[in-house]
């Protein structure tokens, strides 16, 4: 893990950018210390958030799209998500509509919210919006309580 944060930081922007996409689809691990890393190693807060972000809007919009195909085995294989956590998505979404994806940067749950909704053809203009707006929100909370902004609250 050590060296894939390594290689990850020294591409800088597109590294973020990389592993945040990977982290938001197919890989379990954390594009926030990827994020910090490149914060660390002196690259600009503001630009490395907006990339970050920017990646894993677009591997949630991946879960979206696969919930949307229907295929529950590749949602199995790929996602490791299994049926219990759908389940757990369904109730967690029922009545609130597209807007939920605001909370598809929750660990566990996350994807399969984005999942979910694909499968319920959810508008994706709407879980776009959504779901940026969280993980925006995500990374810019954890951007600025590692740079002591926090203080100033």
């Amino acid at each position: 893990m050590d060296a894939f944060i390594q290689f990850m930081t020294d591409w800088g922007y597109w590294g973020m950018f990389i592993s945040a996409f990977l982290a938001g689809t197919i890989l379990p691990f954390s594009s926030e210390a990827v994020l910090l890393a490149c914060i660390g190693f002196g690259l600009d807060p503001v630009g490395s958030t907006l990339a970050t972000t920017a990646g894993n809007v677009l591997g949630g919009l991946t879960c979206y799209w696969i919930g949307h195909l229907g295929k529950m085995e590749w949602i199995e294989k790929y996602f490791k998500v299994d049926q219990k956590q759908m389940e757990r998505a369904k109730r967690f979404i029922h009545g609130r509509g597209s807007w939920i994806a605001l909370f598809s940067f929750l660990p566990v749950i996350g994807d399969a919210i984005l999942i979910v909704l694909g499968l319920m053809r959810a508008n994706v203009w709407i879980v776009t919006l959504s779901m940026s707006i969280g993980k925006l929100g995500r990374y810019t909370i954890l951007v600025a309580t590692a740079l002591g902004i926090y203080k100033l609250f």
